[in-house]
């Protein structure tokens, strides 16, 4: 950086900024590339998640500001952090470094209105500090911790750490990351540099969707104060500590091999409206952000190769159907010289995963079956020299009316569970009693356990069969069946017992 000048020209402080590239510590920040009409309260929001802030000078006509933090330390922790994780305002990407200036000088009427709100910004720092260690009056909630506990469910696309600190971060400094897969859910414990971006992160993002449709976040305060990372991988980051190692990564969730869960391999496309004020609350530094989060689902190979089944039961309508309960099959195709052996060709890749987690090591037709990706990127056709039987082996689905996600939004991306049981039956006509869906399921020679409609809606129902294999085998069979003249059968697997 170069030399700063602070002078002074008819009372007031200007600084020259064209600051060279430096490195030295020092408890003044430079902070560059601001929008225009940046606030004080959005510089600070930046800097105080690392400690207490003495001054600070905002160049509007410049997009820059100076920020003086109390100490050296708690300089450096803030430019650490931000070196791995670019600090935003507003969406726009801002630059900060260490400045050649060992202190601020602020005391002429130019930079009042910033020391003013400075003061008051750092005494509601300071008042909701004291509600959340247990004082009186309205705010945090007494012990509250800066790591939350994150459970995502209805998992249908890979959520990934850096997904998750690119949303979390719109609302403070996340210091650490510990992503896990426990109860067959994905779960993530995440350190913030302060309780109060805890707070608002919880209070704007519990219950929103990551993606369109599903990935809902549900959000709580852990019990932990701090969290301990060992290594920083795709599982677990320590944004504060760039040495850390790497450590020996393990499978990723659901306990199959899925490719790295990198920016490489699912690159997140975020498009997240903020809308920042000063919180009329005190204790608040700023206001929820009003959320609206629209990710592109990931790009990837979406062909699965199906392998040990039973070649004089499958067909391509029975793989269509099954896997069709985890996204949508666009082809299959039985491979002719060895037909244990089909390809399922999915809508998109996360599909391809979701289904190979659920799917692999079920029983199906008394064989148990292997679901592992496949290296062809799509499933061709067969040409046109093929005989009748090959032809048949092969399937285009893509323009069935049985896809149960092509509708955005669908509530079928909240019903995605592993196979069960227990079946989620839909669609009942107010004609079709419960003997006569039992009469459905045993002459097609299933044992019918239990039976339970649903009390406030008769159009739904559960029904228990003997076995797991035995309901895979009922969904394939009756998904779709006709029950009166325009309506049919809707199964799929259920979460719950009878």
């Amino acid at each position: 950086m170069s030399t700063s000048d602070l002078s002074t020209v008819d009372g007031t402080d200007r600084l020259c900024v064209s600051e060279r590239a430096q490195c030295v510590p020092s408890r003044v920040l430079h902070l560059r590339h601001l929008p225009l009409d940046v606030s004080e309260q959005e510089v600070l929001a930046l800097a105080l998640p690392f400690g207490r802030v003495s001054k600070l000078i905002t160049l509007k006509h410049k997009n820059q500001a100076f920020v003086e933090m109390a100490s050296e330390e708690a300089a450096v922790t803030m430019v650490n952090y931000y070196t791995s994780a670019t600090p935003t305002v507003r969406n726009q990407p801002i630059f900060i470094q260490y400045s050649t200036h060992r202190e601020l000088k602020t005391d002429n009427l130019t930079n009042q209105r910033a020391q003013v709100a400075l003061q008051a910004i750092s005494a509601a720092a300071v008042h909701s500090g004291n509600m959340a260690s247990g004082g009186e009056g309205r705010g945090f909630a007494p012990g509250q911790s800066p790591v939350l506990r994150i459970i995502v469910e209805n998992l249908f696309y890979p959520v990934t750490l850096e997904v998750l600190q690119q949303i979390f971060s719109k609302f403070g400094s996340v210091l650490k990351i510990i992503t896990f897969t426990r109860n067959n859910q994905f779960q993530a414990l995440l350190q913030f540099s302060d309780t109060v971006h805890a707070q608002h992160a919880k209070a704007a993002l519990d219950g929103q969707n990551i993606y369109n449709g599903c990935c809902t976040l549900r959000i709580d305060f852990s019990k932990l104060s701090a969290l301990n990372v060992k290594y920083n991988n795709d599982k677990s980051r320590d944004f504060t500590r760039a040495d850390l190692p790497t450590g020996e990564l393990e499978p990723a969730a659901f306990g199959v091999a899925l490719p790295p869960y990198g920016a490489a391999a699912f690159p997140p496309s975020f498009h997240q409206h903020t809308g920042m004020s000063m919180a009329a609350v005190p204790g608040s530094l700023v206001s929820p952000p009003r959320v609206s989060l629209q990710v592109a689902p990931p790009a990837g190979h979406s062909v699965l190769l199906v392998s040990n089944l039973n070649p004089e039961s499958v067909s391509p309508h029975c793989l269509f159907i099954l896997f069709g309960v985890y996204g949508d099959v666009q082809r299959v195709k039985i491979l002719f010289n060895k037909q244990e052996n089909a390809l399922v060709q999915m809508s998109d890749a996360t599909q391809a995963q979701l289904a190979m987690s659920h799917l692999n090591g079920q029983r199906l037709h008394g064989n148990v079956i292997r679901v592992t990706l496949s290296k062809h990127p799509v499933v061709q056709l067969p040409r046109g020299g093929a005989g009748q039987e090959e032809q048949a082996l092969t399937r285009d689905f893509s323009g069935s009316a049985l896809h149960r996600f092509k509708k955005p939004g669908s509530k079928n991306f909240n019903n995605i569970f592993p196979p069960s049981a227990t079946l989620h039956l839909s669609n009942i006509p107010s004609s079709v009693s419960e003997d006569v869906l039992k009469d459905l399921f045993s002459s097609a020679g299933f044992t019918v356990k239990a039976f339970k409609f649903f009390q406030k809606d008769r159009k739904m129902a559960l029904m228990q069969l003997a076995s797991v294999e035995e309901a895979i085998e009922a969904l394939i069979a009756l998904h779709d069946q006709q029950l009166d003249h325009n309506q049919h059968l809707r199964v799929s697997f259920s979460k719950s017992t009878i």
